[in-house]
């Protein structure tokens, strides 16, 4: 059975992502969860730095103002970190890597997109807790580039909001 996709609708476009949930089934799963659920859709992109990532999914950033976008956890808790022995993704442009606070299972519902290779965030590079890949952007790269683009204001934040109106997820 193919993994799932997720199409991303943006203020700026939309892009699609394949999900690694035969690979990452908690990472992966608790994205799945959270976007059918409609947790996602009406957030902005929090942090946004270009050569390097496009940060989304904290539930303060309804508000694209708010000094607390980008501290929020998903309403489940966080979740445990997962480092399966056999695959090995690395933070490559266009992955979905599981955001945290630097320490280990403290990811929850935060996560970006490498726009560059960022493999020093892989998690079987030496170090503490590092970063798991989920997904891989498969089409309209061109959106996440344009989004990474946006000029920012202090805190890496888009001076200019960009909205995510809607991920929706189909099943593979």
């Amino acid at each position: 059975m193919p993994n799932p996709t997720a199409t991303f609708e943006t203020s700026l476009g939309s892009f699609t992502a394949e999900l690694f949930l035969d690979k990452m089934p908690i990472t992966a799963g608790n994205f799945i969860r959270l976007a059918k659920e409609g947790f996602y859709d009406g957030l902005h992109f929090h942090r946004v730095i270009k050569d390097f990532m496009i940060q989304f999914g904290c539930p303060h950033s309804k508000d694209p103002n708010s000094p607390r976008a980008g501290t929020g956890d998903s309403p489940y808790g966080r979740i445990q970190d997962e480092h399966p022995a056999d695959f090995k993704a690395s933070n490559q442009p266009g992955t979905l890597s599981m955001a945290n606070t630097g320490q280990p299972n403290s990811g929850g519902c935060q996560f970006f997109i490498n726009t560059v290779d960022n493999a020093r965030l892989d998690w079987f590079t030496p170090g503490p807790s590092r970063h798991p890949v989920f997904g891989k952007v498969t089409s309209g790269m061109d959106v996440v580039t344009k989004i990474e683009r946006t000029p920012t204001a202090r805190g890496d934040r888009p001076v200019t909001p960009v909205k995510m109106i809607k991920i929706t997820v189909n099943d593979g």
